[in-house]
């Protein structure tokens, strides 16, 4: 009988010992407590079995008391007294394995009911899949037309690129004609004048004058000699000092000979003159495998060199002749482009990185060989929406114009070289400040020049304030800054105020130029705020501050890139004003323009304004 019990003990140990998972341990729990009360109940059965049999009293009381008291509902009927204790094990091994049977049915309803929930939770999923397979297969519709559309446009775009380009071609080509036919004509009155002269001299001269002093003679010299060099008021230098270029002289022909005119120029002469010009940059280097290049991006170091600007003789005061360029307006994308030819346009000859020491020695030298601007050497900081290049072009063009055979300088920051990228390039002017102070320090203590003067335009005047702003406590005795020129100045009105007071502590003069029609400024004050920028020239007018002549330049500034930005360049009155302060440096400017007009205000402040033309 123990033996029995010890079994039964087992087997149910063995369901007690199985770990079940968390979603059947509740069943389990009310499992193990049925199990433990069965545990503990065997035992005392099997003493029962092997004891001493209970005494007639107990027996009658045990029976009375089972008779006077029912057993509850539900519950499993009990064996009798008089049951032999094999009955009472079969019993209990016969309720644990009902109960084995209710765990298995129980585990079976619950196996059941998961695989509804996953077959539930799978057709969930394939809802969902199904739904975001419409909407990706949507998606890629609407993505297809979009291409569609857009291939339209593009073709409507290449269409309109390619009737632009047909049509610069054909005004290229006009122009062409224009100037062969022109040239045809010369070569014809030319030919008819040599008949004429020619007939002349049979008849009329003597056979011992001297064809090349001769009146006939004079003018046919003169005539071929015009076709030849450029204006008179331009230099003809072939080198970098601007000295007129000589043509050579005919030879005297034999007395006795009729006069011949002298030899047309040859191709091989040269039809432009080159200007060079010192920078200094901190842009980073853009890779070009033809020429050095410098990009838009910051360099963070200070580069220096030279650059040959060439000047064709056919240049027209004050201009920059270019390439014609069709482009975008204020993105400059490019859609066509004339060739380049340095017989018509500014190029670069050659741009060459220099040393300090190699730098330094070339500049003496040009000052050595100054006459008309002798030791003078001049800074020009180029403003917003500029390229390197154009920057190189622009200090050419000032310097040539002004027959400025000095040193000519250009500080080129990393402007964007686009309207849309006015934010950077405040940000580049910032960041540019020791590098230009380092590349100022070095033009004015060690380039030899005597006199130096700034020349500073829009944004560029931001960035040379504020570094003359810290010469006020170190500015050299030995090296006095000549003219500060501030043209279209994009600085604020007060700051501006507060420096240029500053400046006139140690520059010999300030000039601003300032204008009402500066569209880029009119950008810039947007952008500040609505505030007058140190150019503008509001309804209250210009800005006046004490030892600093204004001139509002609205009634001669030109549209320079569409956005009335280069009026110091781009209008000759304002060039000659540039190139009188720079030698003379007489002040105030009615002295040197009698044009000028004086202008009182209220406040008892006084400035200057170019009459308007009607």
């Amino acid at each position: 009988m123990f033996f029995k019990s010890k079994l039964i003990f087992l087997r149910v140990s063995k369901f007690q010992d199985e770990r079940p998972s968390r979603s059947d341990r509740p069943f389990y729990a009310r499992r193990g407590a049925l199990t433990l009360a069965l545990a503990a109940l065997l035992p005392l059965v099997a003493l029962a079995g092997c004891g001493q049999p209970p005494s007639k009293n107990q027996t009658a009381s045990k029976s009375q008391q089972e008779t006077t008291s029912p057993a509850p509902a539900g519950s499993p009927a009990k064996p009798s007294s008089g049951a032999k204790p094999d009955d009472q094990a079969a019993a209990a091994e016969q309720r644990a394995r009902e109960l084995a049977r209710q765990d298995a049915e129980e585990r079976a309803a619950q196996e059941v009911n998961k695989k509804a929930a996953s077959s539930d939770a799978a057709r969930s999923d394939a809802a969902a899949a199904r739904q975001r397979a419409e909407e990706e297969a949507q998606l890629l519709r609407r993505l297809a037309e979009r291409q569609a559309s857009m291939r339209v446009g593009s073709e409507s775009d290449k269409q309109r690129a390619e009737e632009e380009t047909r049509v610069a071609a054909e005004a290229e080509a006009k122009r062409d004609a224009d100037a062969q036919e022109a040239k045809k004509q010369a070569e014809l009155e030319s030919e008819k004048w040599d008949r004429a002269r020619g007939a002349s001299v049979d008849k009329d001269l003597p056979t011992t004058a001297d064809p090349q002093t001769s009146p006939d003679a004079e003018r046919a010299r003169g005539l071929h000699m015009h076709k030849a060099k450029p204006p008179s008021d331009q230099p003809q230098a072939q080198e970098s000092t601007n000295t007129p270029a000589t043509l050579p002289k005919p030879e005297p022909a034999p007395a006795a000979a009729p006069p011949s005119p002298p030899p047309a120029p040859s191709a091989a002469e040269v039809k432009y003159d080159v200007v060079p010009v010192f920078y200094g940059t901190d842009r980073a280097i853009e890779p070009d495998p033809k020429r050095l290049a410098f990009g838009a991006e910051r360099g963070h170091k200070l580069q220096l060199g030279r650059a040959l600007v060439t000047v064709p003789l056919s240049h027209k005061v004050p201009a920059v002749e270019r390439p014609w360029v069709v482009e975008i307006p204020y993105f400059k994308v490019k859609v066509y482009e004339e060739s380049e030819d340095n017989t018509k346009h500014f190029t670069l000859q050659e741009i060459t990185a220099l040393t300090k020491e190699q730098m330094l020695a070339l500049v003496k030298e040009r000052l050595a060989a100054s006459k008309n601007f002798k030791d003078h050497a001049f800074v020009f900081v180029h403003g917003f929406n500029t390229s390197f290049d154009y920057a190189l072009y622009r200090t050419a063009q000032i310097a040539y114009d002004m027959k400025f055979d000095g040193a000519p300088f250009v500080y080129s920051w990393p402007s964007g070289g686009k309207v849309a990228s006015y934010t950077y390039d405040r940000g580049s002017t910032e960041q540019a400040e020791p590098h230009f102070t380092e590349f100022l320090n070095m033009v004015v203590k060690e380039s030899g020049a005597k006199s130096i003067s700034l020349i500073a335009h829009s944004m560029g005047s931001d960035l040379l304030m504020r570094v003359l702003e810290r010469w006020r406590q170190e500015s050299p005795d030995a090296i006095a800054i000549s003219q500060v020129i501030l043209a279209a100045p994009d600085v604020d009105r007060d700051k501006f105020d507060n420096i240029a007071r500053e400046i006139t502590r140690f520059a010999r003069g300030v000039t601003l130029y300032a204008a009402s029609n500066d569209r880029a400024l009119g950008y810039s004050a947007r952008f500040w705020g609505g505030v007058p920028r140190a150019g503008d020239v509001p309804a209250a007018g210009p800005l006046i501050i004490p030892g600093v002549d204004t001139i509002d330049v609205t009634a001669v500034s030109t549209d320079s890139l569409g956005l009335n930005h280069s009026g110091y360049a781009e209008n000759n009155a304002l060039l000659n004003d540039i190139k009188l302060l720079l030698q003379t440096g007489e002040r105030p400017p009615d002295k040197r323009i009698p044009i000028l007009e004086t202008i009182k205000t209220t406040a008892g402040g006084s400035y200057w304004r170019y009459p308007a033309v009607h």
